[in-house]
């Protein structure tokens, strides 16, 4: 994967198996534009289709992470009937969100403010890390819309519903590191160092065995499995599948080696 300067996706495939997705409109503080949708529909199709890919980053260009959905085209729509604004939202939300869809777990690297549909953008991916001083809303109701981009299911996934109510009710602001306090996003760092974390958190990632790594994201899918029992019997049907892994064999020599494994998805 390569990206153009000009482009506003930078897409950046690294030797370790990560590849790196930038948000590329600081101008407009990287809102969700038709452009920028585009690109980033096409962006995910062919990560789904590289099988070596072991983990996504995703972050923005400049002093903001996402601002979310381009206001102007929102008071465009006023005059638009419910039934073809309606699958023209469900397309759009649907594009932003596949990327829950990938296989390899997914970390936001959230540089900076992170605003309605930009909010839930990161809190799609399996793993965030804020600027400790950004700025992380969803003034939905403040904008006279009802909360989108399944933000009454992603809010509520990530830190519970009382602090979903909070945000999207009474329209609370947090910062990155009040984020990280009440479980919005793992951790805060400061803003210089956000990438870098992310990064680093990727890496690791992608040292793990691939197998074992897409089964456990797929097993954490979703809030985990409902009920213990569910949770028996996926394991006791995924465990084996890795147990007969060249993987795992790996794994095990590596341990009693003492030496760093070389995983190869096999």
């Amino acid at each position: 994967m390569s990206g153009d300067s000009a482009a506003v996706l930078l897409a950046e495939r690294r030797p370790d198996g990560v590849a790196v997705l930038t948000l590329n409109d600081p101008a407009r503080r990287n809102a969700m534009s038709d452009e920028m949708t585009a690109a980033w529909k096409a962006a995910i199709a062919e990560l789904r289709a590289d099988a070596g890919l072991r983990c996504v980053v995703v972050t923005g260009a400049g002093s903001a992470f996402s601002s979310g959905g381009v206001l102007s085209w929102l008071a465009d729509t006023n005059a638009v009937a419910v039934p073809p604004l309606r699958d023209r939202m469900l397309e759009y939300y649907r594009t932003w969100l596949a990327i829950r869809a990938l296989e390899v777990p997914t970390i936001a690297a959230v540089n900076g403010h992170a605003v309605g549909a930009g909010l839930c953008l990161a809190l799609a991916c399996d793993l965030r890390y804020a600027a400790g001083d950004a700025k992380l809303l969803a003034p939905f109701t403040a904008l006279g819309l009802h909360p989108g981009m399944a933000a009454t299911w992603l809010f509520p996934e990530a830190a519970g519903l009382p602090l979903a109510r909070e945000m999207l009710l009474a329209g609370r602001v947090l910062t990155g590191a009040e984020a990280a306090e009440n479980g919005l996003v793992n951790r805060a760092v400061p803003r210089a160092d956000v990438l870098d974390e992310a990064l680093a958190v990727a890496a690791r990632i992608a040292a793990q065995a691939p197998i074992a790594t897409r089964l456990t994201k797929v097993a954490l899918s979703g809030g985990g499995h409902g009920d213990m029992e569910s949770a028996l019997r996926w394991e006791s049907l995924a465990q084996p599948v890795t147990m007969a892994s060249r993987d795992m064999l790996e794994g095990l020599a590596a341990q009693r080696e003492k030496r760093t494994p070389e995983f190869t998805g096999e």
